[in-house]
């Protein structure tokens, strides 16, 4: 096989990625280094892809090498979180973080006089309680979400969570791009 056959439609897969994170070309170039010039040629398939261009993308969208090129999958397909802790939330990743959904379980210690910060972003949330309970903010809407209950929203409505106790709570996210980004990456 030629290597030009091996990096067909890495232009397209780059565009797809970008545009999945709602990214414009300005933002990648000011990001990564490259010129927004040179980005445009990549995604149109006019400039070929080098690894001094792919680097700094793969660690900008925070994807390996082989995710952002394409390359076949090989080898062991189980991921292997890492996870975080902030404010006392634990965060686990469970995807890969390379599609257009990133899975997340979160472990919330029982905090009920914490106020609970509402966001608005582009996009959906989808979470599932595990365990304990969840006090979700909806707008105007105050609910609690109970074990083995779920709850879906426009992120573009105001909204927060926290766990109102007595017990820890335990829940499974699904966010799309923008929302993993702020509800488990941000800085404190």
């Amino acid at each position: 096989m030629e290597k030009h056959d091996e990096l067909a439609g890495i232009g397209e897969r780059l565009r797809a990625i970008r545009e999945s994170r709602g990214l414009t070309l300005r933002a990648v170039s000011e990001a990564s280094g490259i010129s927004t010039s040179t980005l445009s040629r990549l995604e149109s398939g006019s400039r070929r892809a080098q690894l001094d261009l792919l680097m700094p993308l793969a660690r900008l969208y925070r994807l390996p090498l082989d995710d952002l090129v394409g390359a076949p999958a090989l080898g062991d397909p189980r991921i292997h979180p890492r996870p975080r802790l902030r404010n006392g939330v634990v965060t686990v990743p469970l995807s890969g973080g390379s599609g257009a959904w990133e899975a997340f379980k979160q472990v919330h210690p029982p905090a009920p006089e914490k106020p609970i910060t509402q966001f608005v972003h582009p996009g959906w949330d989808w979470i599932y309680v595990i365990s304990g309970r969840m006090r979700l903010l909806l707008a105007d809407d105050d609910l609690v979400i109970e074990a083995g209950e779920a709850a879906e929203f426009d992120t573009r409505v105001p909204h927060g969570f926290g766990n109102p106790g007595p017990d820890v709570l335990e829940v499974l996210c699904l966010f799309n791009a923008q929302g993993a980004k702020l509800h488990t990456r941000a800085s404190a």
